[in-house]
């Protein structure tokens, strides 16, 4: 009965597992959003902007992947007494060449899966730099 149990927890834990890496050159990433949070007036128009909350969620979660979150922190002291302590986590970053593999309903939440290829960032990277364009200069006749 408790190796039953214990295989039964095994698998519960692996099905509720998030995406892992792939491979070396591929990341993954998971965004959530509650339905029942969003405004609006009818429950489709809740579903649609819950879709794309969890889409920016995995987004964002690609970029810490990628770049990173910065972490600050403070704690103050007054009469050498801790007071107050927050931290804060930021994460900045462009994803370029990600692709939605799943998303679906869970519940009262919308989950999004999204797929990087690191190689396919890499070469959209220059696609989307800003760059000026050269004016043409013009040629008069005197």
């Amino acid at each position: 009965m408790r190796i039953w149990l214990m295989a039964l927890a095994t698998m519960l834990m692996v099905g509720c597992a998030p995406i892992g890496t792939l491979n070396q050159n591929t990341l993954t990433a998971v965004g959530y959003a509650s339905i029942s949070e969003q405004s609006g007036r009818t429950e489709e128009e809740k579903q649609v902007r819950a879709m794309r909350a969890s889409k920016i969620d995995a987004y964002r979660e690609l970029a810490e992947q990628v770049y990173g979150l910065r972490v600050s922190a403070r704690a103050d002291l007054q009469d050498q007494k801790l007071g107050v302590e927050s931290t804060t986590g930021a994460v900045d970053g462009v994803i370029r060449g990600a692709e939605v593999v799943r998303s679906y309903k869970v519940g009262d939440s919308y989950v999004t899966e999204l797929l990087l290829d690191i190689e396919k960032m890499d070469r959209l990277r220059d696609y989307g730099e800003i760059r000026r364009v050269p004016e043409k200069k013009r040629q008069t006749l005197f």
